[in-house]
């Protein structure tokens, strides 16, 4: 049977937290420093307590140690992650390999998706470096995938949701030539998101002040199945840097799909982790950030990626604005919805697209279809209006949470006068026994004390929840009080909080080797990407018969970058564009 994980993001521990209650079987997390999100870096003493928490679920966490390592930064980083491990971090997540070579670090090594795994050469490179799991590329088909599963003795991980890198992860430059901030140090200031111009060798503007190298945010929701029949054993959620409406809605959207697929294939899978979510609001994926979906490569198959317009969240499509009226600096907008059952809330925040940027606003004051707020000049009647605040759903976010249970099976026998046996066996393996005696009296009603030890017993206590199972006494049964009960049951929880939970062990290596992995692109080159701009604009030669074309430049604010076209492979480059007159 193979386990099947769900990978959470965590920018902080409260954010880890709220992935565990809504069902994630992993989180991973920044630690003090090297990560590569260089704002999203927490304590050893928070890893620590989120480890704390996750542990009583069986949930992992994973500490990323991802960055480029410089030579003197090495012994900071070993000391980081020694205290990490003994805080309890289950794997690191690292992209250095000469960390392979550190045996004092034992607990798993995952190789990064920023290590740019996309083919079986790279793939065996880091497991025989002492990689037990590697996180792919995002750009990768199906296929691709199956063959790398097949072809390493190593776990695989592969993200399923959130925002996409333009180019192979790991191999981009361009943030650092533009702002010299490194995207290697975490410091990424995604360039990629940035307006452009598409000139050609002429000086010809053929598109003007658009996000060219903006994607969509991935979206494979659907395809759960399809990964995990290709060897994938972890899906992961993009996210370091998102809030935690984004985190708690979109970790509990794909764990119900996991928990759907695990019920339909019971003899081939299982989660990685225990315990049951329970309560809490019903996810939906178009109510927080996202910048439209795809699917991107994973039918091995070209389509439009891009979200060229709105590099930022524009949120879900609600309707058209039929009429606008202005007074005084204020303005009420009405609406034509989509759907018939759209409600708006005070507090809504709106988005629309005007030339070339997205303007937002927020509604103070909702009347059926009718919004009013501050006056925005730029809104028009026929206006696509999107929303990407739904104050009601985020109201339900804060006001529902999800909590989550550990079940426990009770069996109660009385003998005696009194001795009470409890025996109790938890989802994840832990039985523990513990017996109370008492001078009682009998219960004239026995029908009635029956009902009174079940009905106690069956609640919830900690994170455990308890059912009994079975009942055994021989002739009558005790007088217990409710609080009595409910004290048994309140140190029986303790009891069991106590043990350690039957965790699932990771893969692990033990034969590690320090070596150095070199990149995959050329120092030449800024970023190497799937994606390509002339099949986004329609002009491929190849898959949409288009005319050749000439050079082609991206321009911004001056700058001027370098578009090649490697079509033997399908992969487009950005370069820095030659200085007019050099070689």
């Amino acid at each position: 049977m193979r386990t099947l994980e769900l990978l959470a993001p965590a920018r902080n521990l409260d954010i880890g937290i709220a992935a565990i209650d809504c069902g994630a079987d992993a989180v991973y997390i920044g630690g003090p420093a090297f990560g590569a999100r260089k704002d999203a870096g927490n304590s050893i003493e928070d890893i620590a307590a989120l480890c704390s928490y996750a542990h009583k679920f069986g949930v992992r966490i994973y500490m990323t140690v991802n960055t480029v390592l410089e030579d003197d930064e090495l012994q900071e980083v070993h000391s980081q992650m020694l205290l990490a491990q003994e805080a309890g971090v289950d794997a690191f997540i690292i992209r250095d390999t000469r960390i392979c070579g550190w045996k004092d670090i034992t607990v798993p090594l995952h190789a990064s998706t920023q290590c740019a795994i996309r083919d079986a050469q790279r793939a065996g490179r880091f497991v025989e470096a002492g990689c037990s799991r590697l996180v792919l590329e995002r750009e990768l088909s199906l296929e691709t995938v199956r063959e790398l599963s097949a072809g390493v003795d190593a776990e695989i991980e592969f993200f399923v949701h959130g925002a996409l890198c333009v180019c192979y992860s790991g191999d981009c430059r361009l943030s650092e030539y533009i702002d010299g901030r490194s995207a290697d140090k975490g410091a990424c200031i995604q360039a990629c998101r940035s307006l452009y111009d598409l000139v050609d060798e002429s000086g010809k503007v053929l598109v003007r002040n658009k996000a060219l190298l903006s994607l969509r945010d991935l979206d494979l929701h659907s395809r759960l199945a399809d990964l995990a029949e290709a060897g994938v054993d972890s899906f992961k959620i993009e996210g370091r840097l998102k809030n935690i409406s984004f985190v708690r809605n979109i970790t509990r959207w794909y764990s119900k799909a996991l928990d759907a697929l695990v019920e339909a294939n019971p003899s081939l899978y299982r989660r990685a982790s225990f315990g049951r979510v329970v309560g809490g609001f019903e996810p939906d994926p178009a109510k927080t950030f996202n910048r439209g979906y795809t699917d991107i490569f994973i039918d091995g198959k070209r389509g439009r990626w891009a979200c060229t317009d709105a590099p930022k969240s524009m949120g879900e499509r609600i309707g058209t604005v039929l009429e606008v009226r202005r007074s005084r600096g204020q303005m009420s907008v009405r609406l034509k919805a989509d759907k018939r059952d759209t409600a708006f809330s005070n507090g809504d925040g709106f988005a629309f697209v005007r030339k070339d940027a997205i303007v937002g606003f927020r509604a103070d004051r909702c009347e059926g279809n009718i919004l009013y707020c501050k006056d925005v000049p730029s809104l028009k009647e026929g206006t696509i209006l999107y929303r990407n605040v739904s104050a009601a759903f985020e109201k339900e976010l804060d006001s529902r949470p999800c909590s989550r249970e550990i079940p426990v099976a009770l069996d109660v026998r009385i003998s005696g006068k009194w001795s009470i046996d409890l025996n109790a066996r938890t989802a994840d393996g832990r039985v523990f026994e513990s017996r109370y005696k008492a001078d009682l009296e009998t219960a004239e009603n026995r029908e009635r004390a029956e009902s009174m030890i079940r009905g106690q017993l069956s609640k919830k206590s900690l994170h455990y929840t308890f059912t009994v199972e079975t009942l055994e006494a021989a002739g009558a049964l005790p007088l217990l009080s409710a609080s009595t009960l409910n004290e048994m049951r309140r140190l029986l929880a303790q009891d069991l909080d106590s043990l350690p939970c039957g965790r699932i062990p990771l893969k692990n290596t033990e034969e590690r080797k320090g070596v150095e992995i070199p990149k995959q692109i050329p120092e030449a080159q800024l970023m190497r990407s799937k994606y390509c701009i002339k099949y986004e604009l329609g002009l491929c030669p190849v898959h949409q018969g288009a005319r050749a074309t000439g050079d082609l430049f991206l321009v911004n604010n001056g700058r001027k970058l370098a578009l090649g076209f490697d079509c033997k492979v399908c992969e487009m480059t950005v370069s820095v564009a030659p200085t007019p007159g050099r070689k």
